[in-house]
């Protein structure tokens, strides 16, 4: 059964690990490989945004295995305090497994206990498995970031979406 809890500084090196390999898939921001992290310096960021009242990273386990991460991040700004931009990566041995769906339902559940209004996430236009996840949950497409990143030699388009809650 996969669990979702907010993720402690214990966590790191398996987030670290998730993160690898999601950026393997070629959809996220970093290219696969790009990207160093270090446990001390990501357990030091888990402790920070976890301290913030609308902010926090959450991970999805099972059997005391991390399958996948989600960061919301949450400004202090007045008048942006209502909203929070998402970061999602799942396992590719967990992708397709309902490890997506259980952490944006605990997230979404969150986010309205913390009284955030809107969420928002990008996701690389042609990635149509988590665009259709998204949609799925909630999330709309509110416009698109033309020629928003560079890969393989190619501009890509980013769908900007959110959600109200």
């Amino acid at each position: 059964m996969i669990e979702i809890r907010k993720a402690t500084n214990r966590d790191a090196e398996d987030i670290i690990s998730v993160m690898s390999n999601a950026e393997q898939s070629g959809f996220m921001l970093f290219a696969p490989g790009e990207r160093k992290m270090a446990p001390e310096s990501l357990g030091k960021y888990i402790e920070t945004i976890n301290s913030q009242s609308k902010s926090g990273i959450f991970i999805a386990t099972e059997d005391n295995r991390t399958l996948g991460y989600m960061i919301v991040q949450n400004e202090k700004s007045q008048r942006v305090t209502h909203r929070a931009y998402i970061v999602i990566g799942v396992h590719s041995d967990s992708r397709g497994k309902g490890v997506g769906k259980a952490l944006f339902t605990s997230v979404i559940s969150w986010a309205k206990q913390v009284e955030l209004r809107r969420l928002e996430l990008t996701v690389i236009a042609t990635n149509e498995i988590a665009v259709h996840l998204y949609k799925k949950m909630g999330f709309k497409i509110e416009g698109v970031k033309k020629d928003s990143l560079f890969i393989d030699g190619q501009y890509v388009d980013e769908y900007y979406m959110s959600r109200l809650l």
